[in-house]
């Protein structure tokens, strides 16, 4: 008998974990260009938080991604007669967007080192800039060298060349990886770190924006593939390759990085708040409500189709627990156990970027997925706990009255269970709305998502903070009250 058990346990893991098995593919020939100029729209990855090279700005009114390299895969997606379309991601999940077919190219001030190179082709380097530290303006006397941050903590941004370079020439420092740029300046300005390292025309953006920081040369010693920032490509797909390496070269010949960069400067200009007289009233955190309304939208929308789909898959998993039949019981409780025992955070980059080699699935319908299966399993277990809290005697008497197991199931224990499970259950429903708040490193532009975008237009790291809090507690506690009426109406009857 234990040895069936066994066998049947070790079915079930393997069911679950076939999942994960990578499948090999046989290569195929080259049609990376045909397939983009097939399908019309050139699509790439970017994370919008470094200007000048790709930042948000609002132009006529409306969120737009603009800057340097935007304007770079504008002229290419012009000459392979396209459409473009910018998928705002993470930096450290560009890569793999890109290895799982998500975007097309990454273009996003990424340098070709030789560990990227492993993984993703490049094209020619279209731009060179340097590395710079940024410190608080209070410090400038105290920080002018790598050497007077030795023994501190210094910030970059994850993933990026300049995490390598501070593991490799500051061995003594401590260092800070943050996925997003304006999370590390924010850091900076309250003093969880002492310093930042980026790209230097980054680093002088966001400095003529902001009198509380300045930067200078880092100094750091580059090797001849580590210098400059180019575009990635996914591996085998030369004839794109050649075709933006075509483009590039038109661009370097005819100089139109210095007009991107112009342009890019522009942006920056308007985003800070145009003139001095000015800027004091357009920078005020009110000006950015369609940025939270749009994230509010998002995150309930999330909220609410995740916990309808993951109630209903919750309770066929509470059932198949309760089955008297091995292997249906064996298989609920190897899912209920394999997804509270990972991440949702992995969970939600597995259904977007692993579950992507096979099915092209937006980022929205990604999140709603993983958050939904995420919360069945949680929901299966206070089902389940509901149900066999009801007195046995129950079933036993609606039995004895001639009700079907499906009736009295229906009709006398699960209205018990759910008084009992309700107040756990409302719980699941608001931890819903907080958790799903992760989807946002996929590029779904729920309530966090707007808030790193308006941190990072208005040059502001407290104020959307704290509306965000604000928006988050006002979405629970009106959730709150609502099942708290329902609760009481229950105990009513």
């Amino acid at each position: 008998m234990k040895k069936k058990s066994l066998y049947l346990v070790v079915l079930s893991l393997i069911a679950v974990l076939s999942f994960f098995i990578p499948v090999e593919t046989v290569s195929a020939a080259d049609t990376a260009l045909e397939d983009i100029q097939e399908k019309g729209t050139l699509v790439i990855g970017t994370s919008a938080d470094f200007p000048p090279y790709e930042f948000h700005s609002t132009v006529n009114g409306k969120d737009t991604i603009v800057g340097m390299d935007i304007s770079i895969a504008k002229k290419i997606a012009e000459d392979l007669g396209v459409e473009l379309k910018i998928e705002d991601i993470g930096f450290d999940s560009l890569l793999p967007a890109l290895e799982s077919e998500k975007v097309d190219i990454v273009i996003s001030g990424m340098s070709p080192t030789d560990e990227r190179k492993q993984s993703v082709d490049f094209s020619e380097v279209y731009y060179t800039g340097g590395q710079n530290i940024v410190v608080r303006e209070a410090d400038k006397e105290i920080y002018t060298s790598t050497a007077d941050l030795t023994g501190l903590k210094v910030g970059v941004q994850t993933g990026s060349l300049q995490e390598t370079l501070a593991q490799e020439q500051m061995p003594d420092s401590e260092i800070l990886s943050l996925t997003k740029t304006t999370d590390l300046l924010l850091a900076l300005k309250t003093n969880k770190v002492e310093a930042v390292l980026m790209e230097k025309p980054s680093a002088e953006a966001y400095v003529g924006n902001d009198n509380q920081i300045l930067t200078f040369d880092g100094g750091f010693q580059l090797e001849e593939g580590e210098q400059g920032s180019a575009i990635a490509f996914k591996k085998d797909t030369q004839s794109l390759v050649a075709a933006v390496n075509s483009s590039l070269t038109e661009i370097s010949e005819q100089d139109l990085v210095s007009d991107y960069l112009e342009e890019a400067g522009t942006h920056l200009q308007e985003a800070q708040g145009g003139t001095e007289e000015d800027s004091t009233d357009s920078n005020s955190i009110l000006n950015y409500w369609n940025y939270f309304l749009k994230g509010t939208g998002y995150t309930i929308l999330i909220s609410v189709v995740s916990v309808f789909f993951g109630s209903i898959l919750g309770v066929i998993l509470s059932f198949m627990r309760m089955s008297k039949n091995k292997i249906v019981h064996f298989l609920a409780t190897a899912y209920v156990e394999f997804v509270r025992g990972t991440p949702m955070m992995i969970q939600v980059m597995f259904i977007y970027f692993a579950v992507g080699y096979l099915v092209n699935i937006p980022a929205l319908v990604s999140g709603i997925i993983a958050v939904s299966l995420n919360s069945a399993a949680y929901i299966c277990e206070i089902i389940r706990s509901g149900l066999n809290s009801v007195p046995k005697g129950q079933s036993e008497a609606a039995r004895s009255l001639g009700m079907s197991k499906k009736i009295a199931m229906r009709q006398i224990i699960f209205p018990q269970a759910l008084k009992n499970i309700w107040p756990a259950l409302g719980n699941e429903f608001i931890t819903v709305i907080k958790e799903s708040s992760i989807v946002s490193i996929i590029g779904v532009s729920d309530l966090i998502f707007q808030t790193r975008v308006v941190t990072s237009v208005s040059y502001r790291g407290i104020a959307p903070l704290v509306v965000t809090m604000i928006i988050y507690f006002i979405l629970t506690f009106s959730l709150t009250k609502l099942l708290n009426h329902y609760e009481g109406k229950m105990n009513h009857d």
